[in-house]
């Protein structure tokens, strides 16, 4: 049994831990001599150079009729080695090895040519474009001349490292992750992604080769195929698309398939305590049309296909005694709406380190009905709702907020099933330069949820100090309070340090059948590294965090070790 007081004096010391951690990050930053700030930033002249003083704002430019004119393209490689720091062999060489993206594959994804009406929304979103690349660092499109009614264009670009012969690993909720793979996502500076990887999972080991083109044939459709084996089943991936990829799009479309037989688990307090074998098959169909942006919103209207089977199997010599999941099959047509509002915002230093990061602000909302019906080869007659929105709002010049829900599920003799509410808020307050405060808060709430869909809640889903699927329910919610560190530091010009130290708070409701009695509520404390990848498209923050559980069953550990690669702060 543990001694009361040594349990107190640890929860005292990782008191103090985090605030030691929270008064450590909360310092402004030293002050750095401006002989060696060269030497710590991460930003390119090229990239932030402004618009020049002589050429007129874009409600000028537009208001006069001006055309577009020459439209320069400078790709620029993923090391500068005019600049002393970055001028040695091993950068150098990098660069050599490496191939710069293509002009004409940059080329492609803007939404204006020479000749064009100038719009100066157009050459945002062309930025914005570019930087949903994985290829690309940063991208910058500016107007850079303006004489005789013609504007002349410059997109400059920034290339990461793309190639990834290497080894893979991560740890979080008590459970190592590996893998040895080759890829490469930008094949030729096209564009073209290829992946070959073995991996061990949680749940399975894998071994896949996929590969993705997003620019067709230099246009707009994206095609997508993937084959994986699995230790326990395999799968198969395919699509060609051309979506919605501007706010001008007039037209999409595509068809999808997706085929997996596998192996799926049920978990309690971190450990397995069911499995069943899965087999499942997705297809669709879809076909959308649009006016493009009207006034400063876009209207989407989209119709489809689709037909969702799932079967389930005991597993052959299973040690687990459980219920099977009820074999469904879906098979409706549908419709769907969207509305896009054109308010978008660029940022530093959010989600991200040293990286310019999009926001959507406007008003993002989407509702989809289909029915289900035996005649079609359904199983059952069903109508099918999906629905979504987000939202953001600028609280002060320092202080913002995301809003998002959704409500996904059926509806099926007079009652909702496998029904899903969602809602999150995402609060940012920018406390100077180099500090930021941020709160998040998702809530997810069950409604006859089929029997292999858990809502779960552990060291997988944000609950840092706890085993992966550490407890499960009806619903769920959690709450992250995080204060956040961005430092001048930036070693070896290859990553950017952060810091944070953080509380996570949550808990689940409504009984699960599977699942032990839940605790009413769960927290950690914690503080953690981030390491921002300013090189390379292989994962952009590395988090390496030290997370201390504060209550739950006595099987837990005291502190969980969490190193994992992810898409933000």
């Amino acid at each position: 049994m543990v001694d009361p007081c040594a349990r107190s004096l640890r929860r005292a010391l990782r008191t103090a831990l985090l605030a030691a951690a929270l008064l450590v990050v909360a310092l402004p930053p030293p002050a750095v001599a401006s002989g060696f700030r060269s030497l710590l930033t991460a930003r390119n002249d090229a990239l932030e150079q402004n618009r020049p003083p002589d050429v007129p704002d874009d409600a000028t430019l537009e208001s006069a009729g001006a055309k577009i004119g020459k439209v320069t393209v400078r790709a620029l490689d993923v090391f500068d080695t005019a600049r002393s720091d970055e001028d040695n062999w091993l950068f150098r060489t990098a660069n050599r090895l490496h191939i710069n993206t293509r002009e004409s594959t940059l080329v492609d994804r803007l939404l204006f040519k020479e000749g064009d009406v100038y719009q100066g929304r157009l050459l945002e979103e062309s930025e914005r474009l570019l930087r949903d690349t994985r290829y690309l660092y940063d991208a910058a499109v500016r107007p850079v001349r303006y004489a005789d009614g013609v504007v002349d264009v410059e997109v400059v670009t920034r290339d990461v490292w793309t190639l990834n012969p290497g080894v893979s690993f991560g740890r979080k909720g008590g459970k190592s992750t590996s893998g040895i793979e080759i890829e490469e996502l930008n094949l030729l500076g096209r564009g073209s992604q290829i992946n070959v990887k073995q991996s061990n999972e949680v749940d399975r080991d894998i071994t896949s080769a996929r590969f993705v083109d997003r620019q067709l044939g230099s246009t707009w459709w994206a095609l997508e195929a993937e084959y994986s084996d699995f230790s326990d089943g395999g799968a198969k991936r395919f699509s060609l698309e051309q979506p919605f990829y501007a706010l001008d799009t007039h037209r999409a479309g595509g068809v999808s398939f997706f085929d997996t037989n596998r192996i799926d688990s049920r978990y309690d307090l971190g450990e397995q305590v069911a499995e069943y074998g899965v087999e499942q098959r997705l297809q669709n169909a879809w076909f959308g049309f649009s006016r493009g942006l009207q006034g400063n919103v876009v209207t989407r209207w989209t119709v489809g296909v689709t037909s969702d089977e799932w079967r389930f199997s005991k597993v052959p010599g299973s040690k687990f005694k459980s219920a099977l999941p009820p074999d469904r099959k879906l098979v409706y047509p549908w419709a769907a709406v969207e509305w896009v509002e054109n308010d978008f915002r660029a940022v530093r230093n959010r989600d991200q380190i040293e990286r310019t990061e999009d926001f959507q602000y406007g008003l993002n909302a989407a509702l989809s009905i289909g029915y289900a019906t035996k005649g079609l080869g359904a199983d059952r007659d069903a109508l099918v709702f999906n629905s979504r929105a987000s939202k953001g709002f600028e609280l002060s010049g320092k202080r913002s907020v995301l809003l998002a829900a959704s409500l996904n599920g059926r509806y099926e003799e007079g009652n909702f099933a496998d029904t899903l509410l969602s809602a999150s808020a995402r609060y940012y307050h920018r406390q100077s330069a180099r500090r930021l405060f941020f709160a998040g808060l998702a809530v997810d709430a069950g409604e006859k949820l089929d029997v292999d869909r858990e809502l779960m809640l552990g060291g997988d889903t944000g609950l840092r100090g706890y085993p992966l699927r550490y407890q499960g329910g009806q619903g769920r919610w959690l709450l992250t309070l995080e204060q956040r560190a961005f430092t001048d530091w930036y070693p070896f010009r290859l990553v950017h340090v952060g810091a944070a130290a953080f509380v996570d708070v949550g808990g689940t409701w409504g009984r699960d059948p599977y699942a032990s009695k839940t605790h009413e509520i769960l927290g950690d404390v914690g503080v953690g590294l981030r390491l921002g990848n300013s090189r390379s498209a292989l994962g952009n923050v590395l988090h390496i965090d030290l997370a201390f559980p504060v209550n739950g069953d006595k099987s837990l550990k005291s502190m969980q070790v969490i190193v994992e690669t992810k898409r933000s702060f």
